[in-house]
């Protein structure tokens, strides 16, 4: 997403589905939730922990991205960290903008993302192509700054869903982009840590 704010992505090549833990959400209000896509059974299964590989081979296209030691990770205790470059580094923080989220299919600069703001009331699904749009959106709760959350995308041909802390919030049908990487976003001044990016699906090499 490059608007006047600006992203900051690191990909990696994959498809189809991606769950990642990250320190930036919110709580969903209660709703009726559409069924779960299901994925092919056996599918292959990429996970980055961080804890004994770095991003070795992954693209940033944008910010200042770095594997660190943080206390309270879900798992292990390094994380992946995305530092906004002109702010003084304080964990999970952002004025302009604290925001996480998952890109996929990302091809020659076009992509979906699917993220979380810390500073609004909403979890949205977005696709770039020389320019912002959204697709899907749903409202949700205050975020708490600093605490552990999860965010979940399954993109099986046109039917995308998105999850936040294991609920079901967002279902959309788009066949403008088939393929691409995976990674992981964030824009203008967000600091977010990732930790545990997991990958369903059939990867074509770093």
């Amino acid at each position: 997403m490059q608007d006047a704010k600006g992203s900051r992505r690191g990909l990696v090549k994959a498809g189809l589905a991606a769950t990642a833990a990250f320190s930036l959400s919110r709580h969903a209000r209660a709703r009726a939730a559409p069924a779960e896509i299901k994925l092919p059974e056996n599918i292959p299964v990429d996970r980055f922990d961080f804890e004994t590989k770095g991003i070795e081979g992954w693209t940033t296209v944008d910010g200042q991205w770095a594997v660190e030691d943080m206390a309270g990770a879900p798992s292990g205790k390094k994380v992946l960290v995305q530092l906004a470059t002109k702010n003084e580094f304080k964990p999970i923080s952002g004025r302009e903008d604290a925001s996480g989220g998952i890109v996929f299919r990302f091809t020659d600069g076009k992509y979906y993302v699917i993220r979380a703001n810390a500073l609004e009331d909403n979890f949205r699904l977005y696709y770039y192509d020389r320019g912002r749009r959204q697709l899907a959106s749903a409202s949700v709760k205050a975020p708490a700054l600093g605490q552990w959350h999860a965010v979940r995308v399954v993109a099986l041909g046109d039917h995308f869903q998105g999850w936040l802390n294991g609920k079901l919030l967002l279902e959309h049908r788009d066949t403008r982009f088939r393929s691409g990487r995976v990674g992981l976003w964030t824009k203008a001044d967000s600091i977010t840590a990732f930790d545990d990016l997991t990958i369903h699906g059939v990867t074509r090499g770093g």
